[in-house]
Parts: structure tokens; C-alpha cells; sequence
């Protein structure tokens, strides 16, 4: 077999373990509210988002893929190895924060790990003063953007669903009102899940796509049907395998949840997440924006019941993750060229 198409073979197989790590790292943030109000069991509650994440490849487009293979990073400097050090990056850092319990974003791990390995790459190609010539700007400003965007959009809508809620429910006991959201919190975990999976599943087959492009597989950036099945199918797999320490960092530390507030907290995310994706074009970290949405219905009752001490430490983790990630796709790549031509 060509030495080439090992390589990519091998690249791919490295994308679909990514994939599956952001199932168990990012997917338990689709389901935490859901588990947390009690509404589904951990095991319930996995087998529902994996569904969920799946049927997501029927419906939802492919602009967050052609916006993180080809929008983002200059693709002149883009090899199979460019990509692989990206890989290990992000991997590295879901692996990291996983452990921690932190739930930061696998989407701006990919994106961070990516650009550092290809700013590496450009470092060796034209001198460190030229790195940051790998990076294409329109995306990255709005990437960034979004960053600090997302979180604020989810805890608005959260806000304001959760002072509805209470308007049109105010002649309703509080027992009448969460033995009716119990069941209304199905239908909000499972479009959650839905978003979940039609944003970060995009994200590894547009990684995937870029491998074909690089090492001239594909003539164009068009993703195969394969392709995104195969992204769609780890996700679903990876969300099916758990993730518990970040559910009960999401579902539990950061505020108490009751079923209202949870459907709250998850549609809010939800219309988030599918803006983002359907109109944007956006990766967008399903993280960033269900935490945002959780604080904002603990905020409604008063400030106090958000631990806001917790929410800094995963603020913190969130303006580090692309850094970090990218500081070790750097460090990949650096090794993988003392190796490759």
C-alpha cells in the first residue's frame, strides 16, 4: 500500500478518535440539565443525546465544515502532518481539562491545535516572524467573537424563556409546573443534542475533507457523504460512552436546576447553537453556551445561587483553550518535522 495513503488513512482514523472524544467530552454538556434535573437517568440520558446527535446528519447542513477545513487557515501551508499535529493538540487538551472536570470547548481545541500546528509549519518554512501568515483573519475575528458572544446570547435567552416561563405559569403551583416541564425537558434535551451534533460533527469532517484536499485526494473542498456519516457516527459513539465528571460540573456545581429550568436552559442553548450553525457558519462550543445558558436561569431567582467562583475557573478555562491547544499543536508539528521533510 502507498506510503501516502497510510498516512492519510492514519490521519483519519486520529480525526474520528477526536470526534469521539468531544462525544464524551462535549456531548455531556447536552445532557447534564436533563440528568441533573432527574428527568432520565445517566444511561437513559446518553442513549437519547447519541440518537439525537445522529439523526442531526439528515437535517443540518455542511457550512461549519467548509468554514473550519478551508475558511480558517491559509490552505498553501496545509499538509497531512499540519493536520495531524492539530489533531494531537486538541486531543491532548480535551484529554487534559476531561480530567479536571473543566467543561471547556472541543471545538476550540480542534480550531487552536489546528492553527498552531500550521503556524508551526510556516515558522519552519519562513521564519517565525512570518507564523501567524498561516491564519486567515475574517474567521478567526468572528471565531473569536463568538467566543465571548455565545455564552452572553445563551444566558440571555435562558433569562428571559425562565421569566416567561413564570408569567404564563404563575397561577401554577411550582410541583404542577416541573411535573409538566419533566416531560416538555425530553423534547429540549433532544434539541440540544440535536445542535450539539450538527455543529461539532461538521467540525471533524471538515478536518477530514482538508486531509483528502492536502494530499490531493480531493480536487476541491467537497466533503463525501462517507465522510460525514463517519464524523456523525464517532460523535454519536463518543456521546454514548459517558463524560460524568463534566455533567456534574455542568448539571450540578454551577446552580440548582428544576425540570422549568432546565427545558429553559437547554431550548435557550439549543436556538443558540443552531443560529450559529445554520446562518453563521460558525464553530460555535456548545460548552460555552449551555454554561451561559445554566448561569442564566440560576440568575433569575438571584445572583447568589450561581457559584460564580466556579463559572470564573471555566471562564478562564475557555480563554485558554486556543492558546493552549494551539502552543501544543505547535510543539506536534515541531516534532513531527524533525522527523518529515
Amino acid at each position: 500500500m502507498d506510503a501516502s495513503l497510510i498516512l492519510v488513512a492514519i490521519i483519519i482514523l486520529v480525526a474520528l478518535v477526536f470526534d469521539f472524544i468531544n462525544g464524551f467530552h462535549d456531548a455531556a454538556n447536552s445532557i447534564a440539565t436533563v440528568v441533573a434535573t432527574r428527568v432520565l437517568t445517566p444511561q437513559q440520558a446518553v442513549i437519547w443525546a447519541a440518537g439525537f446527535n445522529f439523526i442531526a446528519v439528515f437535517l443540518v447542513g455542511t457550512g461549519v465544515a467548509k468554514t473550519v477545513g478551508s475558511g480558517m487557515i491559509d490552505l498553501h501551508y496545509v499538509t497531512p502532518y499540519v493536520i495531524l499535529g492539530g489533531l494531537i493538540g486538541a486531543i491532548s487538551w480535551d484529554l487534559i481539562t476531561w480530567w479536571w472536570g473543566l467543561p471547556t470547548s472541543s471545538s476550540h481545541a480542534l480550531i487552536g491545535g489546528y492553527a498552531g500546528s500550521a503556524m508551526a509549519r510556516v515558522a519552519h518554512l519562513r521564519g517565525i516572524d512570518h507564523s501567524f501568515d498561516a491564519l486567515l483573519g475574517g474567521a478567526w475575528l468572528k471565531t473569536v467573537i463568538f467566543i465571548f458572544l455565545a455564552p452572553v446570547i445563551g444566558m440571555a435567552l435562558a433569562y428571559f424563556l425562565m421569566i416567561a416561563v413564570h408569567w404564563i405559569f404563575r397561577h401554577t403551583s411550582p410541583a404542577k409546573m416541573d411535573r409538566y416541564f419533566r416531560r416538555m425537558q425530553l423534547a429540549s434535551s433532544a434539541l440540544l443534542s440535536f445542535s450539539h451534533g450538527g455543529n461539532d460533527a461538521q467540525k471533524t469532517a471538515g478536518i477530514i475533507t482538508g486531509v483528502l484536499v492536502a494530499s490531493g485526494m480531493l480536487k476541491t473542498f467537497e466533503m463525501p457523504t462517507w465522510v460525514i456519516f463517519a464524523a456523525y457516527s464517532a460523535i454519536a459513539a463518543g456521546t454514548l460512552s459517558g463524560g460524568w465528571r463534566i455533567v456534574h460540573t455542568m448539571g450540578s456545581r454551577l446552580t440548582r436546576l428544576k425540570p422549568r429550568s432546565g427545558f429553559c436552559a437547554e431550548t435557550a442553548a439549543a436556538i443558540s447553537i443552531l443560529f450559529a450553525t445554520e446562518y453563521a457558519h460558525l464553530p460555535v462550543s456548545t460548552t460555552h453556551v449551555t454554561a451561559g445558558a445554566i448561569a442564566g436561569v440560576g440568575s433569575i431567582q438571584r445572583l447568589k445561587a450561581v457559584r460564580w467562583g466556579l463559572a470564573t475557573n471555566i471562564l478562564w478555562a475557555w480563554i485558554l483553550t486556543i492558546p493552549a491547544a494551539a502552543l501544543v499543536g505547535w510543539l506536534a508539528m515541531a516534532v513531527i518535522q524533525l522527523f518529515v521533510a
